[in-house]
């Protein structure tokens, strides 16, 4: 808890300075009433306003002393100065004082909750900075620990009416503390409860602050990823095709991006100066070989027939056409490049008469009867998606339709600016309504089974540790460490720390938490 600082002495001196000189001022100048009247305001302003009346308030086992400065309180720039003193009426020092705020829900205005800076100015006094989102009436709450134990306060001011009021038990307000005769006794603990971090909460106040509780039990859990997808070529279907020699363009037959192709087709028809070459080679070959079959020798040449076959078919002739080029005893001057599978050409990088040099790409063929869907999941659901899981794949501009498939595969690496994992779903497409780069929407459900689950506002977070608050009866409740799994919709998974039949707090725990003192129990647990 930090400690404040006194209020600037030279501001105030220099103010009250100001206003004696103007004092000084009255029976020289006809301006007098003007002077001082700046003079007062800039007192005011250095040295603070006016502070309201003392609120007296029996916290536990403590007696604490509220003022508003300045009373009325503003919405931001005022203070709440608390003192805490205990039974004998002894300072108490080093107090953990919270101060929270809250505003309930009115009409389509959200409810509105939020904890105030506290700093302790002197041995007793602690004083917390007023800032509130916005005007009107808020609910005050103070809570006090120490080594007497813990205790309680709660009271209601309104942002520029005058007066900080103490509510009773019933949540109505209580008098002011000009009238008030006697104080209230808030909820608090034992010293044996403080030590096992058990508090007691009554019905009344229960009730004030929304305490609802359910029984724990098994339930059967499923969980749902839904992720945005898009259509993407089966990469197992697309073919290349590209030279490993050097020529010119002839006829082109495949000439359109888009359009279909069968597996052997030609695409389009190759001049190269080294393939004709290549061609005479060939047919000087087996012309030797032909005249060596009638000689004592007649396999001397079939070494040099399979070495310029074997060239020809690396330079992708097929067997077909190197047996025609035996055949008819011609070379092909302009040779048919044939399409090496069935598909649709979706790249082109050729025109009649080109140049083409080996290694480039000329076309790309892709087969679309079956696709992809690559969907984006977040790294917090790959634990519940396999491989083989059923997927269901829409798309936004076909209402009403859509295709079943299964995971094929879980790439192993994160895309590093998106923390999300790619999943791939193989789809059949035999009426080509999934097109390449559609964008689509993936749903995956998995069915986990029975598990024990709670709903997700009864799980409260202190660090790296989770907590619910267990309902212990006549009132008590007592926070519970348990470890959770994973969080489906509205219900997390509890690993350990509950059994089934426990009551547990479900709505209404931050502020079960304001009265608890969770922080100080937590620091009793280490």
């Amino acid at each position: 808890m930090k400690t404040a600082g006194p209020r600037s002495l030279l501001q105030c001196t220099r103010a009250h300075a100001y206003m004696f000189r103007a004092h000084r001022l009255q029976r020289y100048s006809r301006y007098t009433l003007v002077v001082v009247a700046l003079a007062a305001a800039a007192f005011a302003a250095a040295c603070g306003g006016a502070t309201g009346e003392a609120v007296e308030a029996q916290a536990g086992p403590y007696a604490l002393t509220a003022r508003l400065d300045p009373d009325p309180p503003q919405q931001s720039g005022g203070t709440l100065r608390l003192e805490v003193r205990d039974a004998s009426g002894a300072s108490v020092n080093d107090a953990d004082v919270s101060v929270g705020y809250f505003m309930p829900a009115m009409g389509t205005m959200a409810e509105m909750r939020g904890s105030l800076d506290v700093e302790s100015e002197s041995a007793s006094v602690y004083v917390a900075t007023l800032d509130f989102p916005m005007t009107g009436s808020w609910r005050i709450d103070v809570a006090v620990a120490g080594e007497a134990g813990r205790g309680a306060a709660t009271y209601r001011l309104t942002v520029g009416g005058k007066g900080l009021r103490l509510e009773d038990s019933s949540g109505q307000g209580a008098a002011s503390a000009a009238t008030a005769s006697s104080p209230r006794t808030l909820p608090t603990v034992t010293q044996q409860e403080a030590a096992t971090a058990t508090i007691r909460i009554d019905a009344a106040r229960r009730q004030e602050i929304g305490v609802k509780t359910e029984r724990v039990a098994r339930q059967p859990l499923s969980t749902t990823v839904r992720a945005v997808g898009r259509v993407v070529y089966d990469e197992t279907l697309l073919s290349d095709v590209s030279l490993r020699i050097g020529g010119w363009i002839g006829r082109l037959d495949a000439d359109e991006p888009g359009q279909y192709v069968g597996q052997g087709e030609t695409l389009f028809t190759l001049y190269s100066q080294d393939l004709y070459a290549a061609q005479q080679e060939f047919l000087t070959a087996v012309a030797s070989q032909r005249a060596a079959a009638a000689t004592a020798a007649p396999d001397r040449a079939d070494y040099l027939v399979e070495a310029a076959r074997t060239r020809l078919r690396l330079w992708d002739l097929s067997p077909d056409q190197i047996d025609q080029i035996a055949a008819t005893g011609q070379p092909i001057e302009y040779l048919p490049i044939l399409s090496p599978a069935s598909g649709y050409v979706v790249e082109k990088n050729v025109v009649r008469g080109a140049a083409v040099r080996p290694g480039d790409r000329l076309f790309r063929i892709a087969g679309i009867d079956r696709v992809w869907v690559e969907a984006e999941v977040y790294e917090s659901d790959l634990p519940v998606i396999a491989v083989g899981q059923r997927a269901t794949v829409t798309l936004p501009y076909a209402p009403g339709r859509t295709f079943a498939g299964e995971i094929s595969f879980i790439y192993p690496y994160l895309e590093g600016t998106t923390r999300t994992a790619r999943v791939r779903v193989a789809l059949p497409n035999p009426d080509m309504a999934l097109k390449p780069d559609m964008y689509a929407e993936v749903t995956i459900q998995r069915d986990l089974g029975e598990r024990l689950t709670v709903p997700e506002q009864a799980v409260l977070y202190a660090g790296e540790r989770s907590f619910v608050f267990l309902d212990l009866g006549d009132g008590r409740l007592r926070p519970n460490e348990v470890k959770i799994g994973l969080v489906t919709g509205d219900r997390i998974e509890i690993l350990s720390g509950l059994e089934p039949g426990d009551l547990i707090v479900t709505s209404g725990n931050f502020l079960v938490a304001a009265e608890a003192r969770l922080k100080l129990s937590m620091e009793q647990w280490r």
